[in-house]
């Protein structure tokens, strides 16, 4: 079996042909243009399986994509301004009824916890939680061995629980999400409005590394924002495994023992005896190979 598989995001929609191995035949991305809305979105996504589908021969389509995402009936239950537009789509019967394959969709980072799972750092791990961490913060949750959606499609939202009440505003209409102070947006935020234009967060990151004070002390910083909303999630959930996704797990070792060392001192000795934090092992493929595993479960192929 050859799968299309894309992955829907805030800034690129990435897309390739995998097999049911897991195994990525080709690779690529475009820019979203998000700004354009919701059906320049559908086009631009029905153009690159028609570029997929001239290269392989593909059995069917599987989507990955920011919002919250009705994984049953594969249409976007609410996306914030970050999609203008895009609430209420129904890509995936859109997608099936342009290329004349079934399609499926879920959300990105449910996308990143299967891959992972599948795959990656949580393999043999049945209950552990998935963060990701870019322009915004999402969370997914591995319950007993299977992806826990909640009532209405819509579990895991963690970068809009509250960390500071009346605080800083956010995309989804409230202040004081945990993504507007934790997220790499905000880390890139914090680091522009104290060192200034042109200092990107790999250029940061080798500064913290390299012990200067200013970049220490800011880093320090966001990191006990970071690990003060893992505290929430650790206490609530128990996992007995975080798998922190996204662009900054590029970080790898550094930021793992950083997190760990945070959030130790956080937490009561219980949930602390046998947690452990991996960085993904897949980095930006990880929710493509995600979508592949989620179609392979819905077709009854794993």
């Amino acid at each position: 079996m050859q799968l299309g598989v894309i992955d829907i995001g805030g800034t690129f929609v990435k897309y390739a042909a995998v097999d049911e191995e897991g195994a990525f035949l080709f690779h690529g991305s475009v820019p979203t243009e998000a700004a354009q809305g919701g059906e320049a979105l559908v086009a631009k996504v029905q153009r690159l399986c028609d570029e997929l589908m001239g290269k392989v021969q593909l059995d069917g389509i599987s989507i990955s994509s920011a919002g919250q995402i009705d994984n049953v009936n594969g249409r976007v239950v609410f996306a914030t301004d970050t999609l203008p537009g895009y609430t209420g789509t129904e890509l995936a019967q859109r997608i099936s009824a342009h290329t004349g394959l079934p399609a499926c969709m879920e959300n990105d980072v449910n996308c990143t916890a299967l891959g992972e799972y599948w795959k990656g750092a949580a393999r043999g791990t049945r209950d552990f939680l998935c963060v990701t961490i870019g322009t915004g913060i999402g969370g997914a949750l591995f319950l007993n061995g299977e992806l826990y959606t909640g009532s209405h499609f819509s579990a895991g939202e963690i970068g809009h629980i509250n960390l500071y009440p009346n605080g800083t505003p956010c995309t989804c209409g409230q202040r004081g999400c945990y993504e507007q102070y934790a997220s790499s947006l905000a880390l890139q935020r914090q680091v522009t409005e104290q060192f200034g234009e042109g200092w990107e967060l790999k250029a940061y990151f080798e500064q913290v590394k390299a012990g200067n004070r200013d970049a220490v002390q800011l880093f320090e910083h966001w990191l006990d924002d970071l690990t003060t909303g893992l505290q929430t999630l650790v206490h609530l959930l128990n996992p007995e495994l975080i798998v922190i996704g996204g662009g900054i797990s590029a970080q790898g070792d550094f930021l793992q023992q950083a997190v760990l060392s945070s959030l130790e001192n956080k937490i009561m000795p219980n949930h602390r005896q046998s947690l452990q934090i991996k960085m993904a092992e897949h980095d930006n493929k990880s929710n493509l190979l995600g979508a592949a595993k989620n179609f392979l479960d819905k077709s009854g192929m794993e």
